[in-house]
């Protein structure tokens, strides 16, 4: 097969026309409010309240600070445990140990890669203290089944939504489950501000929290209540959030058009699977993960990585390593037992989607999967 003179990435940035981030941004020059929650700040955290169904959102630089200044908000005791899923990247885990909590590993379940939710009640103890799932590629946790866990042992719950941002449940805003949501915004997410995070919630009085925390626990011009950190959200990137959010149903639209062609395509070659689109979920499809059964396709994940990378087509081992077999992790975490995730993490390969990935490009890719494999 004839390879690719132009290189596929596994994502490519949303950019909308230049005209109109232009004329967005030329109110920052009649301002001069480059950042500290300006008018384009109020603006975006408005229509994204609208947007995600959400009655409360609190706006960040980035997602990683989101989920620090959140779990700060919470306010759980130094030490606790958090029960969470070691198939997610490495932000997840760090903000827990960041805010001096100790993370507890759940294994996953084999249908969409989230916490199993059966596995979970096995893992409390008296030092737990809340559970921190993740909504990995976009597909919805079991959210009745996690809510009920928490109310029966009296939990947080504080959902990693990076990946699912305009996620709904019989038309119900996935931000609008557990205590907290925070969605990524950065720049290779289905829908970016450059860089950015939102935290949901359904408590007001998070908000005062939060708002605290994200601007070094200041409170007025010569008080400071908290030991804050700095993760306020600047107006260009506001700027790029309100101009992004008019194509974001156009993107994702076109995103669900790729994944059936990928869908179609993939079924037909034995050794390969992928996950369906759930009932009673509004999907984002925002990304496109397959697993390689070894034995059935006739190569492994890793050998079908390096010969694509051959046809200029570049795929992502994600989530691989596990978060437990970094080096940071390991020793502490070598013992546990995470057969499903492991399993999963040792196969998964996310090809390449973008709203503006060209179908012929789709089926090409599928064509190549198939001749290696055969």
């Amino acid at each position: 097969m004839k390879h690719l003179e132009k290189a596929i990435m596994v994502t490519k940035s949303f950019l909308p026309p230049f005209e109109e981030y232009s004329k967005e941004i030329e109110r920052i020059w009649e301002t001069h409010w480059l950042t500290n929650m300006g008018p384009l700040h109020e603006e975006l955290k408005n229509k994204l309240n609208e947007y995600l169904k959400t009655s409360n959102s609190t706006l960040c630089n980035n997602g990683h600070l989101a989920l620090e200044i959140g779990l700060r908000a919470l306010e759980l005791p130094n030490g606790g445990e958090v029960i969470t899923t070691p198939f997610t990247f490495a932000s997840t885990t760090h903000a827990i140990v960041n805010s001096g909590l100790k993370p507890v590993f759940c294994d996953i379940e084999m249908k969409t890669y989230n916490l199993d939710v059966e596995k979970i009640e096995d893992l409390i103890t008296e030092k737990t203290v809340a559970i921190m799932p993740v909504h990995v590629f976009g597909n919805p946790c079991d959210v009745k089944k996690i809510e009920e866990i928490a109310q029966k042992y009296n939990l947080k719950v504080f959902y990693d939504a990076a990946h699912a941002f305009g996620v709904e449940i019989n038309e119900k805003g996935i931000g609008t489950f557990g205590d907290l949501s925070m969605f990524s915004l950065h720049a290779t997410k289905v829908f970016n501000s450059i860089e950015g995070g939102v935290l949901t919630y359904n408590n007001p009085t998070l908000q005062k929290k939060l708002r605290l925390f994200k601007n070094f626990g200041i409170t007025g011009p010569e008080t400071v209540e908290a030991v804050g950190l700095n993760s306020k959200m600047n107006e260009f990137q506001a700027a790029m959030g309100i101009v992004n959010l008019r194509y974001i149903d156009e993107q994702i639209e076109k995103r669900k058009i790729i994944t059936q062609r990928y869908r179609e395509n993939l079924k037909r070659i034995e050794g390969i699977t992928f996950i369906d689109d759930l009932e009673n979920v509004k999907h984002n499809y925002s990304y496109f993960p397959i697993v390689i059964e070894e034995k059935i396709f006739g190569k492994t994940r890793d050998e079908l990585f390096e010969e694509l990378k051959e046809y200029n087509i570049f795929t992502r081992k994600y989530f691989y390593p596990l978060i437990t077999d970094f080096d940071c992790y390991k020793e502490e975490y070598k013992n546990i037992e995470l057969l499903n995730a492991k399993y999963i993490s040792a196969r998964v390969l996310t090809l390449p989607i973008y709203g503006e990935l060209d179908l012929e490009i789709v089926e090409y890719i599928c064509e190549v999967i198939k001749k290696i494999g055969a």
